[in-house]
């Protein structure tokens, strides 16, 4: 599986709930945030994927998160 994919899984896995990229990064164990961060800003323009800024359903931080609604 690509790293897309896996964060795309992890997301619909979670659904409806949200995760911040940090979180997302943790949870699958990605070296850098940041990759998190690119795959999130690709996968928001998906269909089903809402990123905004929100509270993290992980980490209760308040910042921006994505999630999969169905």
């Amino acid at each position: 599986m690509t790293v897309l994919e896996d964060v795309q899984s992890f997301l619909v896995t979670i659904s409806p709930a949200a995760a911040c990229d940090d979180c997302i990064a943790d949870k699958l164990g990605l070296t850098v945030r940041q990759h998190a961060n690119h795959k999130t800003r690709e996968l928001e323009y998906k269909p089903g994927f809402v990123r905004r800024k929100d509270i993290c359903s992980i980490c209760s931080g308040d910042k921006k998160v994505i999630r999969y609604v169905v």
